[in-house]
């Protein structure tokens, strides 16, 4: 007995050239719509589907396989008593399915897409083929990719889909139609629960992109993933391949520059600046921040939110950098990278990117929260000691709350002018953060500002930062200390800053 091949395709590529490969080894061919036509203008003998089924296409093409003709054919198992019954009812099986569907993802991309649009590209014949071809895959080849005929027609010229390989593609078009869906989830839940922060149920899907050396560590496996449907956020246009950590701390070094209108350049360092300023040219901005930590920025991350020229890799000169990334760079500052770095990742950050929810696993599930968006709002800020900032100290101050931001809890930064001079990240208590900004700044730590993410708990860190040399101080406020604190800052001759909200980053 013939077998027979059922092909019905939104992506008509590779087509004729698969169907011809099924023909010469024998297969029936079935298909509906244009693909039948797409094959009859090849010179291919085609079935179409409504002569499977007898029954015509109907509401505009949106029933055309979805009938017992077809799925019984599909979903039968090879038994005796399963084939018996496909005869009793004059239904022939169906050995191999190939479908791909609408493109629902690409079309809500367009910006001026409507909900009618959208949801004419809701395939519901094809998801229901893929499955059931899935299901049956014990008997039945799905072949959901156009990528994935060549490597379907030489088993079958082999002999026949080895089981692997048919259970194989199965899972494939089981992610297929589990990310399809998803795509749509999450379109809906945007209109649907367009004013709720925090959605009923996340539906995530994610396609493997690269594999990884390792993780983290060499005992361990790494690869990225990438949301179906996103775009990259990161081009690399230059250097080895990069590692986990090199993308974790891509992800933190990118964000930094991006929060300042003027030239802006940090320095990264296992997700936290070692330095981050802000002036008037690139150059000048990056030796600022690396004057904050010259030692550190050795094996560093380097974020810019400027196109990178010959004057800044120049400036850059012999320092041995992970990587660095930029919204572009000039032909000449290409040139002297591929020359004199050839080994640095070069990273080109793409345009546009959602703030969506920002994700974390932990067992058996994941934390979610809203992105921390705040910026500068000085409408807010609330002066609680009895010295005034000075406008050179609250310019400072401001810069020193975005800067702090980006800073592992608990985070300190001390700022001269709008650039890093000395960070404290990470310790279990924030006094001891406040000597790791002072040692790291040094002379550089009198006259400059020091902002803290979260509420001094006692006096001691404001104590520490007097002693040093800070003459002004942000921070949220909120301790029951806080008048404790606040005696002290007036004691020591301090201007302190109370914002109202925090920064934590764990």
């Amino acid at each position: 007995m013939n077998r027979r091949a059922l092909l019905s395709v939104y992506d008509k590529t590779g087509l004729v050239e698969f169907g011809r490969g099924l023909a010469e080894l024998g297969f029936e061919l079935v298909a509906s719509g244009g693909t039948a036509r797409i094959l009859g203008e090849a010179g291919l003998p085609v079935t179409q589907v409504d002569q499977v089924t007898g029954f015509p296409e109907i509401l505009g093409g949106r029933v055309k396989t979805l009938h017992p003709a077809v799925h019984g054919g599909i979903l039968a198992r090879r038994t005796p008593e399963h084939l018996a019954e496909l005869e009793k009812h004059g239904i022939t099986p169906i050995d191999l399915v190939a479908c791909n569907l609408y493109p629902f993802v690409e079309t809500v991309r367009r910006p001026d897409v409507t909900e009618a649009q959208a949801v004419e590209e809701i395939d519901i014949g094809g998801v229901a083929l893929l499955r059931a071809a899935a299901k049956n895959f014990e008997s039945v080849t799905v072949v959901c990719d156009p990528a994935d005929y060549d490597r379907v027609l030489e088993a079958l010229r082999a002999g026949d889909v080895p089981a692997d390989e048919r259970r194989w593609l199965a899972l494939k078009a089981f992610r297929h139609t589990a990310a399809y869906d998803a795509a749509i989830a999450n379109w809906l839940t945007g209109i649907v629960e367009a004013d709720e922060p925090m959605p009923g149920a996340l539906n995530l899907a994610a396609e493997r992109v690269q594999l990884l050396r390792y993780g983290e560590n060499p005992h361990q496996q790494g690869a990225l993933y990438r949301w179906v449907g996103a775009s990259p956020t990161f081009e690399q246009i230059q250097g080895k391949e990069l590692s986990y950590n090199n993308i974790v701390d891509l992800e933190a070094a990118w964000a930094m520059p991006q929060e300042f209108d003027k030239p802006a350049v940090a320095i990264i360092k296992h997700t936290n600046p070692s330095g981050l300023a802000v002036a008037d040219t690139l150059v000048e901005a990056y030796k600022l921040a690396l004057e904050c930590d010259p030692i550190s920025a050795f094996g560093s991350i380097v974020a810019t939110n400027r196109e990178v020229d010959l004057a800044l890799v120049e400036e850059i000169g012999s320092l041995f950098v992970e990587v660095i990334v930029a919204p572009s760079y000039t032909p000449d500052a290409l040139k002297w990278l591929a020359r004199h770095k050839k080994n640095c990742r070069v990273m080109v950050a793409k345009p546009g990117g959602e703030d969506g929810l920002v994700m974390r696993s932990v067992r058996n599930g994941l934390l979610a929260q809203t992105p921390d968006l705040r910026g500068v709002d000085e409408s807010k800020w609330r002066v609680v000691t009895k010295r005034q900032p000075t406008e050179a100290e609250r310019k400072s101050l401001a810069f020193a709350w975005i800067a702090v931001k980006h800073v592992k809890s608990n985070a300190i930064v001390f700022v001269q002018g709008t650039a890093t001079v000395g960070v404290g990240a990470g310790q279990m208590n924030r006094v001891d953060s406040v000597h790791l900004a002072a040692r790291r700044a040094g002379d550089r730590a009198k006259g400059a500002v020091m902002a803290s993410d979260a509420f001094f708990p006692f006096p001691d860190g404001i104590e520490a930062a007097a002693e040093a040399g800070v003459t002004a101080c942000i921070q949220p406020g909120g301790s029951i200390r806080d008048e404790q604190v606040i005696e002290a800052a007036d004691r020591l001759g301090m201007a302190m800053i109370f914002t109202g909200e925090r920064h934590f980053r764990h």
